[in-house]
């Protein structure tokens, strides 16, 4: 079994990462830049993980990356769309300039939207292939500070309804899942507000998620157990969702 995880080289990507391959799985990482603890993973699974430097907003790196997998593998069991980046520097939505927002639309937006485009055949050439679509609990909840981010998460959520029809007929599954408040670099620097906003009840379970929380998500996934789904949000937030009085 082959799966690709976008954006793995930390944070939840390398989390799902390391979950696939503890499963059996050949995994392929990408992300900008190489980190120490992917060179770490390729010499303890040796032949079972590849590395390929990928900025999913330039077509070219989709393109290698897709060319990649075919030559090394001729197909693909799992795709994961992990890849996006936070803003980079949190405007009010009356401030942000065209090119805010096209930073983060082309990464987070329109580079998923090509990489799971793009591997479409490598996905089809099995009886059973899924996509694994990772959001946000900000694709429905606002925050000003934060527009495109949240416009570009509530845009993920399309693009799974939107594959997930289109390719039902050749037996590809696709699904997304939300985390919540997770622990990570993307965090870090706000981890103080949030751990004070849960616990004054901002979420029933009173915890910070963790990347292996959402890894065991995409491992349930990634065994069959929603094959009869499609489209369909699993949100992975503690809670948030449930909206308490």
């Amino acid at each position: 079994m082959v799966a690709v995880v976008t954006g793995s080289s930390r944070g939840i990507g390398l989390g799902i990462a390391e979950e696939l391959l503890k499963k059996g799985f050949d995994v392929i990482l990408t992300s900008r830049n190489e980190t120490d603890r992917v060179k770490e993973l390729k010499e303890e699974y040796t032949s079972k993980v590849n590395f390929v430097s990928v900025d999913i907003s330039k077509p070219e790196d989709v393109e290698n990356l897709v060319s990649f997998a075919e030559k090394t593998y001729g197909k693909i069991d799992l795709l994961v769309n992990n890849a996006g980046v936070a803003p980079k520097e949190r405007k009010d939505i009356l401030e942000i300039s065209p090119e805010d927002f096209d930073y983060l639309l082309d990464i987070n937006l329109k580079g998923t939207f090509f990489v799971t485009q793009k591997f479409v055949p490598l996905l089809t050439k099995n009886e059973k292939s899924r996509i694994v679509n990772i959001s946000s609990m900000s694709a429905y909840t606002v925050s000003v500070n934060r527009g495109e981010y949240c416009i570009s998460k509530a845009g993920i959520s399309m693009i799974t309804k939107l594959f997930a029809a289109r390719l039902a007929e050749y037996g590809v599954s696709v699904l997304e899942i939300r985390p919540g408040i997770i622990e990570t670099d993307m965090t870090a620097k706000v981890k103080e507000k949030y751990e004070k906003l849960i616990s004054e009840g901002i979420t029933p379970i009173k915890r910070m998620g963790k990347p292996e929380d959402i890894a065991k998500c995409v491992s349930s996934i990634a065994d069959g157990n929603f094959d009869f789904c499609t489209g369909t949000v699993i949100d992975c937030d503690g809670g948030f969702n449930v909206r308490i009085l």
